[in-house]
Formats: C-alpha cells, sequence, structure tokens
C-alpha cells in the first residue's frame, strides 16, 4: 500500500519550514501498515536524514503514554481510585475550594487548576513544584469545564509515585516491559547512545543551547526530566507499539475500556488523560467520534480509532529551531486526512 497523499502532506510541510523532519507510522490492531520517513534532523545542509530509528522528544504524548498508562494500571491494581480525593494524596492540598477535586478531575483536566506556570523560574524539585500548585489558585469550580493543564498532570504524576512506590521513571520502565516488551526505545532521560539519532528541539534561550536529548518542557526540566505532563523520548515505532496496547487492552479491560471514553464533564471532549475526536481536533474530519487522541508541543501526535481499527503516529520537531508559528495546527488535520485518503484507496 502506498501513501501519496500523506507523503506529500509531509514533503511540503518541510519545504515551508514546518518541520525539518518527520516519521509517521500508520497501523492496525494487528501491526504497523506502513512507516513514512521525510527530511532531515535540522536544517542544516548535510543535515542527517530521518528514519525509522529516529528519537523525538514526545513532549505532552507522556501524559498519556506514561502518565495514563501508569494511572490505569494503578486502578486496576486498586492501589487508586479514580474517586479519591486529591487530598488524601497531597498532604498540601487544602481548603473549601479544593477538597472536592479527586483523581479523575486531574485527568479529565477539570481540577481547576490552571493550564500552565512559568514554576521553573523559581522552583526545583518535586516537593517545591507540589507546594507550588497547592497554593496555585483555581481559576474555575472543579468539575464545571475543562482546561487543559500541565500543572494537573505534574500533581498527578506526584500522585502515582507515591501510589505505586517508586519514581515515575521506574514504574514506566516496569510497565513498559510487562506491557510492551524489552528493547523499547521509549523512556524518560534518553541515555547517551540515542543522542546521534535524536532529532534536536529548540535552541533554548532558558538554557543557553539547542536542546538533543534534554527534555524540552522547562517544567519538566526543572523536575528533573521526568514528570508527568512531559519527558518521554522514543521512536515512532515504539509509540506504535504502545497504541496497539491501548487498542488491544480497551478491549479487554473495562478500566482502560474508560480512560478512552469521553467523561461528563460539561462542554468537554476529554477522556480519562486522553482527549477524543471533534470536527475541528488535530486528527481531521475522518476519525470516528470515538476516537482518542493526543499532541505534544514539540510537533507530536497520536491519534487511535478503534472503531476503524487504525492508528495514527506523527512525531516532529516543529520546534526547532524556534517555537515560534502555528502552521502545525493545519498540517496535523491535513496528515490525517491524507491517510483516510490513501487507505481508502488500498
Amino acid at each position: 500500500m502506498t501513501f501519496d497523499a500523506a507523503t506529500r502532506v509531509l514533503d511540503d510541510a518541510i519545504t515551508e519550514r514546518v518541520f525539518p523532519g518527520a516519521v509517521v507510522e500508520v497501523g492496525t490492531s494487528a501491526g504497523p501498515v506502513a512507516t513514512l520517513a521525510r527530511g532531515a534532523l535540522t536544517y542544516d545542509e548535510g543535515a542527517s536524514p530521518v528514519s525509522a530509528s529516529t528519537i523525538y522528544d514526545l513532549a505532552s504524548l507522556t501524559k498519556v503514554l506514561a502518565t495514563s498508562a501508569i494511572a490505569a494500571q494503578q486502578v486496576s491494581a486498586r492501589l487508586l481510585s479514580l474517586d479519591a480525593p486529591v487530598s488524601t494524596w497531597s498532604e498540601g492540598w487544602s481548603g473549601p475550594d479544593r477538597k472536592a477535586v479527586t483523581i479523575r478531575h486531574l485527568l479529565e483536566h477539570a481540577s481547576g487548576l490552571p493550564a500552565h506556570r512559568p514554576w521553573f523560574m523559581a522552583h526545583r524539585g518535586r516537593a517545591a513544584y507540589e507546594r507550588a500548585i497547592a497554593q496555585e489558585a483555581l481559576i474555575y469550580p472543579p468539575g464545571t469545564q475543562s482546561v487543559y493543564s500541565d500543572a494537573g498532570f505534574i500533581l498527578l504524576g506526584l500522585i502515582l509515585e507515591r501510589a505505586g512506590g517508586g519514581t515515575l521513571d521506574a514504574q514506566f520502565d516496569a510497565w513498559r516491559t510487562s506491557a510492551l516488551g524489552t528493547g523499547v526505545a521509549m523512556r524518560y532521560l534518553p541515555p547517551e547512545g540515542w543522542l546521534a539519532r535524536t532529532a534536536p528541539t529548540e535552541a533554548d534561550p532558558w538554557r543557553g543551547r539547542t536542546l538533543v536529548g534534554e527534555v524540552h518542557d522547562e517544567n519538566a526540566a526543572a523536575l528533573g526530566g521526568v514528570a508527568g505532563h512531559a519527558g518521554l523520548f522514543g521512536t515512532a515505532a515504539a509509540v506504535g507499539l504502545a497504541a496497539r496496547w491501548w487498542m488491544a487492552d480497551a478491549a479487554r479491560s473495562p478500566v482502560v475500556a474508560a480512560f478512552m471514553r469521553r467523561g461528563e464533564v460539561p462542554g468537554s471532549s476529554r477522556a480519562l488523560g486522553w482527549d477524543t475526536a471533534l470536527p475541528t481536533s488535530s486528527c481531521g474530519t475522518r476519525m470516528s467520534p470515538t476516537a482518542a487522541g493526543h499532541t505534544g508541543f514539540t510537533g507530536t501526535s497520536l491519534w487511535i480509532d478503534r472503531e476503524r481499527d487504525v492508528y495514527v503516529v506523527f512525531l516532529s520537531n516543529r520546534v526547532h529551531p524556534s517555537r515560534d508559528g502555528d502552521a502545525m495546527a493545519r498540517v496535523r488535520p491535513a496528515l490525517h486526512d491524507a491517510v483516510a485518503d490513501d487507505l481508502s484507496r488500498g
């Protein structure tokens, strides 16, 4: 099967300097159907070409690939309850406006916390971040709406460490090995041996260098590179393997299925960690309304359509050399619609 339409979308985006290179994996529950690797690691003349083995900073795909997977595992094992108050797990989380906030609210981005704060400018480490989040004013009554929140997932990651009795990266490594197998190229804190095939992200003014193998997100960096909202690195094949795990386990586990099903927050398309498809979503216009997916700031996304038995992994370093520009907002849906066209032609 050829993917000419999807390849054109990628090549046009590279020509327009939306990103220097990208890898797309299209697959079904049975395995990969196609891998498209286009462009180079950077815009520099003679830069190494992108390949199926290129490592990308997965950014907020961490929220679903690590944090939500660990949360689902803990809920299944009865280590954690979705409806447990956050205050039972976070000592500083107190006050009348906060007592009703639950683990479910954190996963649904419905806790009342704001989207983002630059805590990295003044804080380092887990204890400092937990205090800062606990003291952050809520911007709406919990459960009444959904505001995408890195803060909520940072706090969730800290709670999962307590509930699971281990650091987030250690728990993810254990989950990855048991669920996906050994040798899967996806992890926090990528090893030095990965650097030559890692796509650089931004020429970061805060750290004073171009980031290669260092997490792009500043708050995740201030947390040592391991956080609930960002920090994972990996290949398209590794993300595709995780997608197939979610597809298979959603078919046999009510807990995992619930994580991918739209919740009941008014006006929200959010599931537990995941988002679900709308006509305006990054997955384009051809996926089922029940499709679940997520994007990452660095230029990544994963969408899973269980009804149509298809997933699409899309990894790029669109923040290289700068995060400026919003062309990715049109490229993502165009790519997914092109994949659907290619699949329909067979």
